[in-house]
């Protein structure tokens, strides 16, 4: 893995259709749990706060996004932008998983995030709270990898 940076297009000052594009590229590679590919969206000294963790670096943010989904099985995640100025957005999410025992949750939460000229996120922080729900109540039944294009976003599933 290399920690050369590499331009992340879109880049900042942001508008409404960049960060946009921005939140649903994260959303995409989030929905690929390849902890690598995720890593490179970020400077190598990204700085993060998730829920209660706090960390520094793309190989922490691999071990750490390694950690999660090993965990959190069937993960399938949507992001959805709630607002944007110069170089920092704002987004909320939700995401479905089920643990070990076939628990399934849904998590709820906001993310703060900062970019670098180079459109790679410097500094991330996310609350997150985790919601257990039914099977029959999951809303994300895409099959694994990135949301389809037309499936419905939050706001049109009423979350």
């Amino acid at each position: 893995m290399s920690d050369a940076p590499e331009p992340r297009p879109p880049f900042p000052p942001f508008t409404f259709e960049t960060a946009a594009k921005k939140a649903r590229g994260a959303e995409d590679a989030w929905n690929s749990q390849d902890p690598v590919r995720v890593s490179l969206a970020y400077t190598p000294d990204s700085v993060w706060r998730n829920r209660s963790e706090f960390f520094t670096g793309r190989p922490a943010i691999v071990e750490f996004l390694t950690r999660k989904w090993q965990k959190e099985q069937d993960y399938r995640l949507i992001k959805e932008l709630w607002a944007f100025h110069e170089n920092r957005i704002a987004v909320r999410f939700q995401y479905e998983w089920r643990d070990a025992s076939d628990q399934w949750y849904r998590a709820y939460g906001n993310e703060n995030w900062e970019f670098d000229e180079n459109g790679l996120m410097r500094w991330r922080q996310a609350s997150i709270n985790d919601v257990k729900i039914a099977a029959s109540e999951r809303k994300f039944l895409w099959p694994q990898g990135p949301r389809p294009a037309d499936y419905p976003g939050l706001t049109e599933l009423g979350l």
